[in-house]
């Protein structure tokens, strides 16, 4: 493990963390509305949050440049006040493992919440309780095993992320190289050894977080 790599590993899990917080923050109320909510335009949020998860994690990150860049739509605006923009930066990383991961904690925490029996609920609304205390003093509890299971699936999907990543923050050695991107680099300069080490540590994390994650989906079920 070289200097650049041990960077890369602290960066990554530092990423991973800072995005999974973020996932919290947005994902869970996001999921719950989502859940049990009906308003216009439901359909419409549920396609903006899932579409991360199917389109190219490239086409994700050029959507984020058109959005954050420094002509962009919002980026712009920032960069001719401050003369800051977020691009080719570590909180670029952040934002795209953030996009990148928010669809696996809102579907799998949507499920979950969608799997508690509403019953509790209505109990607690005899008793008086608002509508979000109930979630937060009832249904969110009981749906908590599988929101667990969805933030550690979106913590290893931002471990991993690339794609996103390189468009919106590069791949700047020390400052925005990432592991996936600290092993395409290592392919591209022919340093296979490096190469082959980054891989079978992120593929053990993976792995980790996977039996994890299986191991609170199961508690939920």
């Amino acid at each position: 493990m070289t200097p650049d790599n041990l960077s890369a590993l602290a960066l990554s899990i530092r990423v991973a963390l800072v995005a999974t917080l973020l996932n919290a923050a947005i994902g869970i109320p996001l999921a719950y509305v989502l859940a049990r909510r009906r308003f216009r335009g439901r359909g419409f949020v549920d396609l903006l949050v899932t579409l991360p998860l199917v389109l190219p994690p490239t086409v994700t990150g050029y959507y984020l440049i058109v959005l954050l860049g420094r002509r962009g739509w919002l980026g712009g605006p920032i960069y001719g006040l401050t003369g800051w923009s977020i691009t080719f930066t570590w909180y670029a990383a952040v934002v795209a493992a953030t996009i990148m991961a928010l669809p696996l904690l809102v579907r799998t925490a949507r499920a979950a919440i969608e799997s508690v029996d509403r019953d509790f609920e209505k109990a607690a609304f005899t008793l008086g309780r608002s509508e979000w205390r109930t979630a937060l003093e009832v249904t969110l509890p009981l749906a908590r095993n599988g929101i667990l299971a969805g933030l550690v699936l979106a913590f290893a999907r931002a471990l991993g992320e690339f794609g996103a990543t390189l468009m919106l923050a590069g791949n700047i050695p020390g400052r925005t190289t990432t592991v996936p991107l600290a092993i395409y680099t290592s392919v591209q300069t022919g340093e296979t050894g490096e190469a082959l080490v980054l891989v079978a540590m992120l593929t053990a994390l993976s792995c980790v977080v996977l039996v994890a994650a299986a191991r609170l989906g199961a508690r939920a079920a």
